[in-house]
């Protein structure tokens, strides 16, 4: 994952794959909610989902889903969000929020206290 997956800003796709995980998915699922949810804006790719897949598996932010008893496909390998990936979640939600909310101070002429600096 690049530099700033470090520093805690998520790629879109990183974060769009942790908020289709807040209930298990398979691969191609993941693919279908994130262009739905999306408006079709973004698709991902099996490299890129599958290499986010493994990236948030080792960071812990994933697990595997094991559910043989309703009737899915047990083929499939499924994964759901973790404890530590909600939380990147909601870190994010919070850091976009600060960038939403100091844009807005800028363009909308609340910018008096931060034009000198």
């Amino acid at each position: 994952m690049p530099d700033n997956f470090e520093r805690g800003a998520l790629t879109e796709a990183v974060y769009y794959i942790l908020l289709s995980l807040y209930r298990p998915r398979h691969g191609y699922a993941i693919m279908q909610y994130v262009a739905k949810l999306t408006g079709g804006r973004v698709s991902l790719g099996p490299g890129t989902l599958y290499g986010a897949i493994n990236s948030l598996i080792e960071r812990n932010w994933i697990t595997n889903v094991v559910n043989t008893e309703d009737g899915r496909d047990a083929r499939k390998k499924e994964y759901i969000a973790t404890t530590a990936g909600k939380a990147a979640v909601t870190r994010e939600i919070e850091r976009l929020e600060e960038l939403i909310a100091n844009g807005k101070k800028v363009t909308e002429g609340d910018s008096g206290a931060y034009r000198n600096q």
